[in-house]
C-alpha cells in the first residue's frame, strides 16, 4: 500500500483525518509547488489550487512542477497532472486565475476549506485571504518572503507580530492594521536577512521557498496529528 511507511508512525484514526482534510492552497510555486507535493504524499486527498501563471525557464531553478517539457504549460494543470500520477484517488481542483480582491469571494464560493496555504506573491491578496480565514473560521498559514535568502535553517512558523528582518512582513501588519484585523495570523517565514539587490525581481535558490513549502505541510500534518 502507497501509505504503508506512514502507517508505521502515526495510528490509522490520525491518518483517516489527515485523508479527510479540504485544503486550499494560492500559489504552486516555489512554496506551493512542495507544500502541495508532501500534503499529496502524506495522504490528503482533496486539494483546490489557484494559480494563474504558466511556467517559465525561469522556474527551472527552484519550482518542482517545472521541467523542460512543460514550458509554457498551465501551472495549475501541471501540477494537478503531477499529484495524480502521485495518487489517483485525490481530488485535485485547479483553478487557474489571479486572485484578487474583486474575484475572491466569488472564487471561493464560500468553501469551507480546513487550511488555506497562502503561498501567493501578491500583498493584496494575501490580505484578502486572511480576511476570508477570519471570516469563514478557517485556519491559514501565510508564507512570507522567501527571496534573496540562502539559509533554511533560518525558516520558522510562528505569528506575524513575532517576525523581523522581513519586509514583506512589515507591510503584512500594516495593512492588517488597516483593515482592523487584530488575529494572530500563523505565518512561515524566515530570520535571515535578504541579499540586497538592484533588482525589482527577487533572486531565489531552491533551499529556502522548497524548505517553506515542506514545513507548511508539516505544521498541517502534525496539527492533525497532534489533535
Amino acid at each position: 500500500m502507497m501509505y504503508d511507511r506512514i502507517l508505521k508512525i502515526i495510528s490509522k484514526e490520525a491518518f483517516d483525518k489527515i485523508q479527510k482534510l479540504n485544503i486550499l492552497i494560492v500559489g504552486v510555486g516555489g512554496v506551493g509547488g512542495y507544500a502541495l507535493e508532501a500534503l499529496v504524499r502524506s495522504g490528503v486527498l482533496n486539494i483546490t489550487i489557484i494559480d494563474k501563471d504558466k511556467i517559465d525557464e525561469s522556474n527551472l531553478n527552484r519550482q518542482i512542477i517545472s521541467l523542460n517539457c512543460n514550458i509554457n504549460k498551465s501551472k495549475v494543470e501541471e501540477a494537478k497532472n503531477r499529484a495524480l500520477n502521485i495518487n489517483n484517488n485525490a481530488n485535485i481542483n485547479a483553478i487557474e486565475i489571479f486572485l484578487t480582491k474583486e474575484n475572491l469571494n466569488d472564487t471561493l464560493n464560500g468553501n469551507k476549506y480546513d487550511y488555506i496555504i497562502d503561498a501567493c506573491d501578491n500583498v493584496t491578496a494575501k490580505v484578502e485571504l486572511i480576511y476570508y480565514a477570519i471570516k469563514n473560521n478557517i485556519n491559514i498559514i501565510t508564507c512570507l518572503g522567501t527571496g534573496n535568502r540562502f539559509n533554511p535553517e533560518e525558516l520558522k512558523i510562528t505569528t506575524l507580530d513575532k517576525t523581523y528582518n522581513d519586509p514583506l512582513g512589515k507591510v503584512m501588519r500594516k495593512l492588517l492594521k488597516e483593515r482592523g484585523i487584530k488575529n494572530k495570523i500563523v505565518v512561515a517565514w524566515s530570520k535571515e536577512l535578504p541579499v540586497k539587490t538592484s533588482e525589482r525581481t527577487p533572486g531565489s535558490l531552491i533551499f529556502v521557498p522548497a524548505s517553506a513549502g515542506l514545513l507548511i505541510a508539516s505544521y498541517i500534518i502534525r496539527k492533525e496529528i497532534n489533535k
